[in-house]
C-alpha cells in the first residue's frame, strides 16, 4: 500500500455502487468504503475485496456502515429512520455493525464509522442512555480489533456530540468530520465546530452544500459539488491543517446521475490539490 501524503485527496465510495478501478481512475489512492445494509460480508467478498484493493494498489482509511431502512429526506425522516436512535432497529443495526467492525478487520482497515443520528441533548432522555451503551459496546468491539469507532458529525452541534463522546468514554471513540453535515443540517458553522472537535478528528469527508430554507420547517439543505457550496473549502483546508490533521480528505458527492456524480468528484479532487499546494 502507498504511503500517503498529509491531507490526500481520496474518496468516499459505495460497494456495489462503484468499481474500484473506476474509483482509481480519478487520480487517487485512498478512500473510504461505504456498506449499505444488504451488501453481504462474507468470507468470500473480503478476499475478493483485499485482492481488488491490492491489485489496485489502495489504501483504505474507514469502511463505513449504512443501515437498511435509512431515509434522508427531511430532518424528521431522519429523526425517525437513520442510526441507532430508532428503537424497532436498534438490535439489528448493533449486530451489523459488529459484522462491519469484523468485515473492516479482514480488509486489514483500523477504521469503522456510520451515522448514529440525532443525539438527544437531554442526558436523561431514555434513548441518550440506550444509545449511549450501545455506542460503548460497539466502541469496545472494535476496540478487539485495534479499530477506531468514528460517529459522523452533523445531527447535533458539535458541543453536543462532544459531550456525549465524552459521556461515552472510550479511548477509541472518534469523530468522522464532515461539514456540509453542519450546514445541511444547520446545526452550526463547520470551521467553528471543528475547533471544537479538532482533537478527537480522525476522518475527513470533503463535502459541500447549502444551508436549509429558513420557511421550510424540517427542510434540509441541499448538497452541491465541492466549492460550489456554503462551507468554504479554501478555510477548511486551511481550519484542518492548523488544527494538525494530516489523513486523507475524502470527497464525498452523491447524485442520481453516476456520469455527473464522477465527473464532479473528479473536480472535487483538482480542487482539494490546488488548495493544499497553496
Amino acid at each position: 500500500m502507498p504511503d500517503l501524503k498529509p491531507m490526500e485527496p481520496g474518496v468516499m465510495f459505495w460497494a456495489g455502487r462503484d468499481d474500484l478501478s473506476v474509483v482509481r481512475s480519478l487520480g487517487v489512492r485512498c478512500g473510504q468504503l461505504g456498506l449499505r445494509g444488504n451488501t453481504a460480508l462474507t468470507e468470500a467478498a473480503a478476499r475478493e475485496w483485499k485482492a481488488a484493493l491490492d491489485r489496485e494498489a489502495f489504501t483504505l482509511v474507514t469502511v463505513f456502515a449504512a443501515y437498511e431502512g435509512e431515509d434522508y429526506a427531511d430532518a424528521p425522516t431522519v429523526r425517525r429512520t437513520v442510526g441507532f436512535i430508532p428503537r424497532e432497529t436498534r438490535a439489528e443495526r448493533e449486530r451489523r455493525t459488529y459484522e462491519v467492525s469484523d468485515f473492516a478487520a479482514r480488509l486489514g482497515v483500523g477504521s469503522i464509522a456510520c451515522h448514529i443520528g440525532f443525539v438527544p441533548e437531554d442526558p436523561a432522555d431514555a434513548d441518550y442512555a440506550a444509545v449511549r451503551e450501545m455506542v460503548r459496546r460497539v466502541s469496545d468491539h472494535a476496540a478487539r480489533h485495534h479499530q477506531t469507532f468514528a460517529l459522523e458529525t452533523g445531527q447535533e452541534p458539535a458541543e453536543v456530540l462532544l459531550r456525549f463522546i465524552r459521556d461515552v468514554d472510550r479511548p477509541n471513540l472518534r469523530i468522522n468530520f464532515d461539514p456540509a453535515n453542519m450546514v445541511l443540517y444547520g446545526t452550526g458553522d463547520p470551521i467553528e465546530a471543528l475547533r471544537v472537535l479538532a482533537p478527537l478528528v480522525v476522518s475527513v469527508h470533503a463535502k459541500d452544500g447549502d444551508w436549509p430554507p429558513k420557511d421550510v420547517p424540517g427542510a434540509l439543505g441541499v448538497e452541491r459539488p465541492l466549492g460550489k457550496g456554503a462551507v468554504g473549502m479554501e478555510r477548511l483546508v486551511r481550519a484542518l491543517s492548523e488544527a494538525g490533521f494530516r489523513g486523507p480528505l475524502n470527497v464525498e458527492h452523491e447524485t442520481e446521475d453516476q456520469e455527473q456524480r464522477l465527473r464532479e468528484i473528479r473536480d472535487g479532487i483538482d480542487l482539494l490539490r490546488k488548495l493544499i499546494q497553496t
